[in-house]
């Protein structure tokens, strides 16, 4: 007899028309689609293509509309300014509606885009769901990234407004943003007719100071006052709802686009079946906005769902100390809380006893999710001991939306295997290709792919780059989509993700996986998070380079860790590994999002020209790392 999931993947597909067409039902429509599943000009599956519906009305106005207009929908919770907010679902429907009024008096329409360039406060989601309220596309841009970032998102997407703020707050840091702002349109070819300002008390910015621009810049207080509730838009299903950029180290950043339909189906199916949420409980997503799990976690599908979501403004560490977490689960009576793996690495390495923990007894919290990067056994063992909580890793991209793989809670547990994402979600068809494009035997490393058609709620193009979407992901292997990652399947139907296919090394001849190697590193007693990368050798092609972060109040002293280490390497993955090098920094260089920036790193090492990431979080560790690479020329 097969089992929930067994049965409900099995559904999917050898019938994923029939299936979605199912869980289409669960979400509103103003019009329900007959055509489930077909493909488009260029041969790409497009989900419910003659359906209508908005995604702002799912969110807000179904449930006012449904008994839960008093309930909290957002709870604002930001640290660095002491300020807390609780907006019910009338409430956020109401500041949506008249943001949205306030788009629409400057000409925004259905199909226009906006750029929102905003701290992670209130008015960044109302920002969001006012754009989907008219139809509009919106494209969220990281607070604080770089001006050239900016100009280059400006470009590429043509807004016809930007909706900001005076400045954001990085724990204790003030960071104005107009002068970004203004760079970025200077240094563009593309001049949005607006800028909207929100003016914050800690930095008030000056608007309209460039020659030219006298009556650029508006007030967003001052318009909002002015502006009266502007209804839903219908919209058809294929309409782009956001455009995402991904950042990369070189190339233009590719602009994911998401639709309404498919979206709206995939985040409502997996609030119930990866997370097992229920309409009404706190959802904490503890991203930004800028990032997809901010998109999709922070703001529509807990929304979608009819849950409370949290919005933090603020560090797991810093603001103001290592029980950040852990205080804002229990004051707002958290259910299910979702990061990164970086996140609690960075508790570990400052409350490595997790007595802070012990403060906060968090009665609510069900289960800790986590996401974004490789999991480390070390770090869910952590957090599970810790905690005593469950804690579930899932694997996704920007690119899906949603969990690709996870243990789906809502139809059934399956037994927790460290370092595996356990088993595909339904509707992923995930398999294991060699690079000849065969499929390999269980237990066997290749490249992760997913057999086509993708599930809804996965991009069907990059915007204004279809080609760029076709080379990128459906090339190499006609008939999958390629996700860039590298793992393998076990016996079990476990999902295994060692990480990007290059991060795979050849050691003369032999290849090694890096996130292997890191698991073994980060397993030491004495160890908060490394990172291992592949660095150019003459004889070799590629030998092992280790970093190693420490945790607080341990040190290596004659080197012991480092003799540790090596020989662990040795004992565990043999002398075929040449692993000979591994030092103790400070610090690994990493993305704002948490993510290690190991690809920068290779780049230092093999002492190739590099272009600073705009995500980095602080660009000086990469002068430390130089500075490691420079006194260890000789490995």
């Amino acid at each position: 007899m097969m089992s929930a999931y067994q049965k409900e993947f099995e559904q999917a597909k050898n019938n994923p028309e029939k299936f979605w067409e199912e869980q289409a039902k669960a979400i509103e429509w103003y019009k329900f689609p007959k055509t489930i599943l077909q493909k488009d000009e260029n041969g790409i599956d497009r989900w419910y293509a003659d359906g209508q519906l908005n995604t702002c009305f799912l969110a807000l106005d179904y449930h006012v509309i449904n008994g839960r207009a008093e309930q909290t929908a957002l709870i604002y919770d930001s640290p660095v300014t002491g300020k807390k907010q609780h907006y019910s679902y009338q409430q956020l429907t109401d500041q949506v509606a008249r943001t949205a009024g306030m788009l629409a008096d400057l000409g925004v329409v259905k199909g226009d885009r906006v750029i929102i360039y905003m701290p992670m406060i209130p008015e960044a989601v109302m920002a969001m769901l006012a754009c989907a309220r008219l139809g509009a596309i919106h494209s969220v841009v990281f607070g604080g990234f770089a001006a050239n970032e900016l100009a280059i998102r400006l470009e590429d997407a043509e807004p016809k407004v930007i909706m900001t703020a005076s400045c954001g707050i990085e724990v204790q840091k003030i960071i104005p943003y107009m002068p970004m702002v203004n760079k970025a349109i200077m240094d563009s070819r593309w001049k949005p007719e607006k800028v909207i300002v929100l003016q914050r008390e800690q930095c008030p910015a000056e608007l309209n100071s460039n020659p030219g621009v006298e009556d650029r810049d508006l007030d967003w207080s001052l318009q909002l006052e002015k502006s009266m509730a502007h209804d839903c838009v219908p919209v058809n299903a294929n309409d782009p709802l956001y455009v995402l950029y991904t950042s990369g180290t070189t190339g233009k950043p590719k602009g994911v686009v998401r639709e309404h339909g498919g979206h709206a189906v995939s985040m409502k199916y997996s609030m119930s079946t990866i997370y097992n949420a229920k309409p009404g409980d706190v959802f904490w997503a503890a991203s930004d906005v800028g990032w997809v799990v901010g998109h999709s976690y922070i703001v529509y599908a807990p929304l979608i769902h009819g849950c409370t979501t949290v919005l933090y403004e603020g560090k797991p560490v810093r603001t103001p100390d290592p029980a950040a977490f852990w205080r804002v689960c229990e004051e707002h009576h958290v259910n299910i809380l979702f990061s990164a793996p970086t996140a609690f690495r960075a508790i570990k390495k400052e409350d490595p006893e997790g007595e802070l923990i012990k403060q906060y007894p968090m009665p609510a919290l069900r289960t800790i999710f986590m996401a974004g990067e490789r999991l480390d056994p070390p770090t869910l063992k952590w957090v599970e001991q810790k905690t005593q909580r469950p804690v579930v890793d899932h694997w996704w991209q920007t690119e899906t939306g949603w969990a690709i793989s996870g243990n789906p809670l809502g139809l059934e547990k399956f037994p927790l295997k460290p370092g595996s994402s356990t088993k595909p979600t339904p509707g992923f068809d995930v398999q294991i290709l060699d690079e000849l494009g065969d499929q390999v035997p269980v237990n066997t490393q290749g490249i992760i792919v997913i057999k086509l058609p993708l599930p809804p709620g996965c991009l069907a193009t990059v915007w204004r780059n279809h080609d760029r979407f076709q080379s990128g992901y459906l090339t190499q292997f006609p008939g999958y989509y390629v996700s860039g990652d590298g793992g393998y399947i076990d016996s079990d139907g476990y999902l295994f993700v060692m990480g990007r296919t290059d991060d795979v090394i050849n050691v003369a001849g032999h290849r090694l996986s890096t996130g292997e190697m890191e698991e073994i590193l980060s397993a030491h007693d004495d160890v908060a998070e490394c990172a291992v990368i592949g660095a150019h050798d003459e004889l070799k092609g590629q030998i092992p380079f280790g970093f190693v972060v420490l945790k607080d109040g341990h040190y290596s002293v004659d080197g012991n860790v480092e003799k540790e280490l090596l020989q662990k390497m040795r004992d565990e993955i043999g002398a075929v590994a040449s692993f000979r090098k591994v030092v103790i920094v400070n610090r690994l260089p990493k993305t704002r999002s948490g993510k290690v920036l190991r690809r920068t790193i290779k780049q230092v090492a093999d002492g190739e020209q590099y272009v600073t990431p705009s995500t980095i979080d602080d660009p000086t560790s990469l002068t430390e790392i130089e500075n490691v690479f420079n006194q260890n020329r000789q490995i």
